[in-house]
């Protein structure tokens, strides 16, 4: 089933390396997803959600803080690993070359990885990268937290 997002945003998506697995919302977005949440939307800004204690900034730094406070610390990679799951958090470069956060997606129980593509479709794809290009730039830094077993 194809995604109602512009292919020029995501031109590694195509039929093979995706699902859509739910369709569009407008409550939540991917940071809130990567994060375990589908009831409200998380963005360091005024009117989104932010965990307590963290800055309220658009930088690396505090996107890795948020997803601190749910457990998780920073690994080589997005490789799966037994016993852990991951986050892969996506930057590209702003206007002054810093790096910007943009999106974050989750790694999956079989290795594959769930991402919330902003105010449309979540969808299933095969590698973090699948979903790299001008919107949101590439993975920049990995996270993991033990998971029960």
């Amino acid at each position: 089933m194809p995604g109602s997002w512009t292919p020029d945003d995501f031109p590694k998506l195509h039929s093979l390396n995706h699902r859509v697995t739910s369709p569009c919302k407008n409550r939540y977005n991917c940071i809130a997803w990567a994060a375990g949440s589908d009831d409200r939307w998380w963005w360091p800004t005024r009117y989104g959600f932010w965990p307590p204690g963290v800055p309220r900034e658009e930088t690396l730094a505090a996107f890795a803080a948020a997803f601190a406070t749910l457990g998780y610390a920073e690994c080589r990679d997005g490789s799966p690993e037994r016993g852990y799951e991951k986050v892969a958090l996506f930057a590209r470069r702003d206007a002054e070359g810093r790096l910007a956060p943009t999106h974050a997606a989750k790694q999956l129980a079989d290795g594959r990885w769930t991402s919330k593509l902003g105010r449309l479709e979540d969808i299933e794809h095969r590698e973090a990268e699948d979903v790299n290009g001008p919107l949101y730039g590439a993975p920049v830094r990995f996270m993991r937290r033990a998971v029960s077993p």
